[in-house]
């Protein structure tokens, strides 16, 4: 598939992206039956919503909201459906999913897209691991409706029916980068910037001297890791450093590392995948690092969402798990970007 879709809606440029377009829908198809025979209620959650997440390099869109009485109130469409799905599991639901548009700011290019469809599911009561096979189940899905044996994305390939490569965050700093991450935080995973700016250092990684542990751990991940991940076979990273993690709970046999794990497929990050923290007064902790960090890089800062930290005293333990549907579509269909598989791509 070639040309621009700047002009998506001439005829000859619809024509040729019409295929990709009609597998998505196959796809989304496909899915749907395979929701409905794992036993998910598919919900639909609203998207505007009081904070649009809380995650530092996260960006929303912000609106206002003017009642009946005249009164404004700011509010954001969401980046992400998490917390209302959260409310839902913390209401009794036990077995959700979603296909949400989702809005994230700053966001442009080949693999990004100010909005997006983000398909989302949650399991209660089931380790954080089922959602890797569920992985698994969507790529081979996408890949028999899309009529293709390989995912692909420019020059890089990956087999959506072989069993997914699983490493660990450490494991992948060692392999690529020679870097002993677990080296440079302390017992509880609190991080030191010192450690980690020594050992890039020492191996010739470049770094900024004001950088936190976080960026360097971002600038590694990018620069040395990901080109490495998701060629041939599918891999999920796996044991994300705590610090990292900030809807995650704990590794429980090693508090440095949580429960949180994404897949890569062709180089491209496709999902982020959790074992649900519902402890409130932890997830209000994180929140408040993740603003002071937002408010220190970006000079703002967004309100928290004091319904979800209360639903999170009534959520039950569950593992959920967030996938970018149009990378998925993109690399089953083998498009080269985004806007080829979006219906009416955002000008």
């Amino acid at each position: 598939m070639t040309g621009s879709t700047v002009e998506w809606w001439r005829p000859e440029i619809h024509e040729g992206r019409r295929p990709a377009l009609l597998a998505r829908n196959r796809i989304q198809g496909a899915i749907r039956l395979w929701l409905a025979q794992n036993d998910f209620l598919e919900v639909d959650p609203a998207a505007l919503q009081v904070s649009p997440g809380n995650e530092a390099h996260l960006h929303g869109f912000a609106t206002e909201m003017i009642g009946h009485d005249g009164q404004v109130r700011r509010m954001y469409l969401h980046t992400s459906p998490e917390f209302a799905m959260k409310k839902l599991l913390a209401a009794g639901e036990t077995r959700i999913a979603s296909f949400a548009h989702v809005w994230r700011n700053r966001e442009r290019g080949q693999r990004h897209s100010p909005e997006f469809t983000m398909m989302e599911w949650y399991r209660v009561g089931e380790d954080y691991t089922v959602l890797m096979r569920d992985c698994a189940d969507l790529m081979r899905l996408a890949a028999e409706q899309a009529g293709t044996k390989q995912l692909r994305y420019r020059d890089a390939v990956c087999d959506p029916f072989a069993e997914p490569e699983r490493l660990s965050v450490a494991e992948a700093f060692s392999r690529f980068a020679g870097i002993d991450l677990l080296a440079t935080m302390d017992g509880q995973g609190e991080p030191d910037a010192v450690l980690l700016a020594a050992q890039m250092d020492q191996v010739g990684i470049r770094r900024a001297a004001d950088d936190t542990w976080s960026d360097m751990l971002s600038r590694v991940l990018v620069e040395k890791v990901e080109p490495h991940l998701g060629h041939g076979v599918p891999t999920i990273l796996d044991l994300y450093p705590s610090a990292e993690a900030a809807l995650a709970r704990r590794a429980p046999d090693d508090p440095r590392v949580a429960e949180r794990f994404e897949l890569y497929a062709c180089g491209v990050e496709l999902a982020n995948g959790f074992g649900e923290l519902t402890n409130p007064q932890e997830q209000r902790r994180r929140f408040a690092l993740e603003m002071d960090e937002k408010q220190r890089v970006y000079g703002e800062r967004y309100p928290l969402d004091e319904d979800f930290l209360a639903a999170l005293a009534l959520m039950p333990a569950a593992s959920g798990i967030a996938l970018g549907f149009d990378r998925l579509v993109m690399l089953a269909t083998h498009a080269p970007g985004l806007d080829h598989v979006i219906w009416t791509p955002v000008a």
